[in-house]
């Protein structure tokens, strides 16, 4: 089996991870386009935003109708957002590679350690703060278009302690987030790379067959259970990432 067979395999995961947990998705999806795959690291960076944009985005409209979803911090998360993203992308061609990867490992240990805090550290305000959503929003959008992640592995704990949103609702919320987040990096990013589009829907056909898995996954698993499991992912991928790129 080719190394291209089995990164296909591994975007079904991709899927699973973004349907149950509103993140993840980008996680893994820039290291299997580029160490599975053998995609260069900046190409990786514009693919992954098409493929985890286009799976959020579908997984988003399942969990709104389930109920899991706050519209308010949405639209102010996603107004945000959509700005940072934008400009974020400028910078992904400012450095190299290696320290490309490396920021993105070093983001993934600190906030799969956040996760792991005992619960009643991790819940924030009850009522959503417009000022810090707005904040939060724009710096999550700022990393979404500069390493081509989703930002849900940020988004959904900034949206519980800037709202006081329960795991299952923020990673709702997140997926539509993520979603209009991506869209705007990859508006910048195609300033600067040349996608092969073919390739990249052969990722996102496989990254939307698992998403369904993922979205009937997160009904079933009780909140304390997704979120140990997102942190678990954010911190074994992370020093996987830090450990190659060293």
């Amino acid at each position: 089996m080719s190394g291209f067979e089995i990164a296909l395999i591994l975007a079904v995961l991709i899927g699973v991870s973004l349907g149950a947990l509103g993140s993840g998705g980008s996680i893994v999806t820039v290291p299997v386009l580029v160490y599975v795959a053998g995609i260069p690291p900046k190409t990786a960076v514009a693919m992954s935003l098409v493929i985890v944009g286009a799976t959020s985005l579908a997984a988003g409209f399942f969990h709104h109708r389930r109920g899991n979803f706050h519209n308010k911090a949405a639209i102010i998360f996603c107004g945000a957002g959509i700005v940072g993203a934008f400009f974020g992308s400028m910078l992904t061609h400012l450095i190299s590679s290696r320290a490309l990867m490396l920021a993105f490992a070093a983001l993934m240990l600190v906030v799969g350690s956040l996760m792991l805090r005992p619960r009643n550290i991790l819940r924030g305000p009850r009522r959503f703060h417009v000022g810090r959503g707005l904040i939060v929003g724009l710096l999550v959008g700022v990393l979404t278009g500069f390493l081509g992640v989703g930002g849900g592995f940020l988004i959904v704990p900034a949206l519980v302690f800037t709202s006081g949103l329960d795991t299952k609702e923020a990673i709702g919320t997140s997926l539509a987030i993520i979603a209009f987040n991506s869209a705007a990096g990859l508006i910048g990013q195609l300033r600067y790379v040349q996608l092969d589009w073919i390739t990249t829907l052969e990722f996102l056909a496989s990254s939307l067959a698992g998403m369904g898995v993922g979205v009937a996954v997160a009904s079933r698993l009780p909140e304390p259970a997704l979120r140990r499991a997102f942190a678990g992912a954010l911190l074994a991928v992370g020093a996987v990432i830090a450990w190659k790129s060293l």
